[in-house]
Formats: C-alpha cells, structure tokens, sequence
C-alpha cells in the first residue's frame, strides 16, 4: 500500500480489523519493522486523539516521530499553481512537500475544510497536493471530506462488541453550536458500507451527506424510528452539504438521550459537548464504549503503518 488517504484503500475490511485485533494483543510484536524510519505529523489543526494515538503507533513499530503544527511553527504554505506569491504564504507546496520528504519516510497529513468552497474542500487540493509532491508515502489523519483512521477505529470497535452476527448500526447526526466538517461521518459511513452490518443514517431533513458517500444508504429524517432494534448508534454533527457548510438546524430534540439508546451501544469520535450531542446519563454508563472506541485509534493507526512500512 503506498497511501492510506480513504476509507476505500482498504482491500478486505475483515482482513483488516482480524489484522489490527491481532497487533492489539501483542503491539510490540512488530517493533523491529520501523526502526531508523522517521513519521512526520503535520497538523494544520488542532488534535488530540489523532496526535497521541499516532505518536504511539508510530512507537509501537519503533519509528521517530516528529510532529510539527504546520499553521502556528511553519511558513505559510501557498497550494495554487502558477500563483504569484506576494501575499502571506512564503513556501509552495512543492519545495515543502519535496523537503519533507527527504526528513520523514511518511508523511502524516491533517488539514480541515474551509466549510465555504465547497469545489475547493470537495477536490482535497492539501492532501492531493502532499501525495502529488512528496516523494514518500502519505496518511491522511483527516482531511477535508474524510478520516480514515477513524472510520477504521470504528469498523474494528463494532466488530470488537457486537453480539449479534449482524449488527444494525445507525448514524445520527446530533445539535452543535458550531458549523462542522463532514469527514468523519463521510468515512464511517463508507466503512460501514464495507462491513456485513444493517446500516442506516438519521438527520433532519437538509442534512443529507453527500449522495456520492451515502449511495443506497437508508436516510431517515425521523430520529426514533432509525433507532428502533439499534445495536449500535454513532452519534456526530456536521453542517449542511446542500447549503454547504451552514447550520440550518440545531433542534436540541436530536440530542442522544438514555431513552432513544435503548440498549444500542453509544459511539462518538470525541470530543463531544455533553448535554447538547449527548446527555450525561448515556456517557457515564455502561452504554457508552467511547473510550473503548479512543483506545483503538492506537491499532487502527499502527495497522496502517505497519501495512506502508512493509513496502516503502
């Protein structure tokens, strides 16, 4: 594998999470295979999860790490092509790209849609341009339209706490205050597109994701009647594609509540604003496996390390 930028570089989604539970049991099995290898993080926003868990990946096959935030340490970086650069970007993707690469034997991308061009969030012009000028192996550690280390944290959590052969799994968008990408739903949804699972998507009518990911996905608009015999409900936010990047609703009657739940497991990428997505008496019960769901972002990470170091 040369790149891990979506969700659909993933050849076989069993294959795949049978591999990532066995680097779980023994993490450090593989350390040998990532020595003298360095992994560059470029953040061009803020992380939590994705930088730590990343990191310890990185660690657990024996690679260096070195993590750089791109927006605040580094010069501004100019993607145009022909651009005349008399503005404030001070570097063209092409020497940075260039550079980068002979630093890191990976290089580690996060870089957020701008949520108002939706031609320029849609073509992914910072990852493509990273994969088009770097001349090794890039991650996408979310982008604009998807991230998929956590569309394969989340097909490995399933599988991991399922009880049924075939699981309903509903995604639910839920109330914000603020206008939010689309990526992570983009990609779990792929990813469950992949698994033998009973997959269905809830939101208000206007908050249709893309047609392109959806597909034949079933889209409810009435909350309650998705949830019915859920085993899992992925709870996340994002603004209107349609309208792009607009908040044309924040009905708090789509918060996730203990009585919608039932007995359907609760799932979320973190962080998440308690008593607006989700209530209190759903996270602090057994109901919630978000952090379960955090502790595999390690393995779902390394598992794709493993699968580049393997062939760089």
């Amino acid at each position: 594998m040369k790149h891990y930028t979506s969700i659909n570089d993933i050849d076989n989604i069993d294959s795949w999470i049978k591999e990532a539970k066995a680097l779980k049991k023994d993490p450090l099995k593989h350390k040998a295979l990532g020595a003298n290898k360095t992994l560059g993080l470029l953040f061009f926003n803020s992380s939590l999860r994705t930088r730590l868990s990343t990191q310890k990946a990185a660690l657990n096959l024996g690679m260096d790490p070195i993590v750089m935030n791109v927006s605040g340490d580094a010069w501004g970086i100019e993607f145009g092509d022909g651009t005349v650069m008399n503005g404030n970007t001070a570097e063209h993707i092409k020497e940075a790209a260039a550079v980068v690469s002979q630093y890191c034997d990976i290089i580690a991308v996060r870089a957020f849609p701008t949520l108002t061009d939706k031609a320029k969030d849609q073509s992914e012009h910072v990852l493509n341009a990273f994969k088009a000028y770097a001349s090794v192996p890039v991650v996408n550690m979310e982008s604009a339209t998807g991230h998929p280390l956590q569309g394969l944290t989340d097909a490995i959590t399933i599988s991991e706490h399922k009880k049924v052969s075939k699981p309903k799994v509903v995604l639910s968008w839920a109330p914000h205050l603020r206008a939010l990408p689309h990526a992570v739903a983009n990609s779990f949804t792929q990813a469950m597109q992949k698994m033998d699972v009973e997959f269905v998507i809830a939101n208000p009518e206007g908050y249709n994701l893309s047609p392109e990911i959806t597909k034949d996905t079933p889209i409810y608009h009435n909350q309650e009647e998705a949830f019915k015999d859920a085993d899992f409900v992925y709870t996340k936010n994002w603004s209107s594609f349609d309208h792009y990047g607009q908040v044309k609703n924040t009905d708090p009657n789509w918060m996730i509540t203990k009585n919608k739940l039932g007995n359907a497991k609760f799932m979320h990428c973190l962080p998440v604003r308690r008593n607006v997505v989700v209530e209190d008496a759903v996270l602090d019960t057994d109901s919630s496996i978000v952090i379960q769901q955090a502790n595999n972002r390690t393995y779902a990470a390394q598992l794709v390390l493993k699968k580049i170091l393997e062939h760089v």
